[in-house]
Formats: C-alpha cells, sequence, structure tokens
C-alpha cells in the first residue's frame, strides 16, 4: 500500500509539471473550463509527454431574467 501512495503521488506530480510546462497555472481565469483542464492535465500525469494533450469545456448554466 505504501509503494501505491508514493506512485499516485509521483503521478500527480508529474502532472502538475506539465501543467506549468504549458503555463495553465499563470493563465487562470476563472472559468470552469481553465479549472477542468489543469485538473485533466494533472491526474493524466507522465501519459502528457506521450502526446496527450486533455483540455475540457464547461457550460454553466446562466440564471434566467
Amino acid at each position: 500500500m505504501r509503494s501505491g501512495r508514493w506512485v499516485l503521488v509521483t503521478w500527480l506530480i508529474i502532472g502538475a509539471l506539465a501543467a506549468g510546462q504549458r503555463h495553465y497555472f499563470t493563465q487562470i481565469d476563472g472559468s470552469c473550463a481553465k479549472f477542468a483542464t489543469i485538473g485533466l492535465t494533472m491526474v493524466s500525469g507522465p501519459l502528457n509527454y506521450i502526446g496527450l494533450n486533455p483540455t475540457a469545456n464547461c457550460k454553466v448554466p446562466e440564471p434566467s431574467k
């Protein structure tokens, strides 16, 4: 169990590095899509370096008038 925890932490760190290299942390505009893209990039971890480029599109419903 201990080694699995380290694999998960390492996986997420590699994903955070990939998001940082793509400048996702400096371009945060508060949108749902930007946060989702950062999360997907971090979760996909090392797969980012073999060509995976996850992006997300979110549509938040507008309140009725």
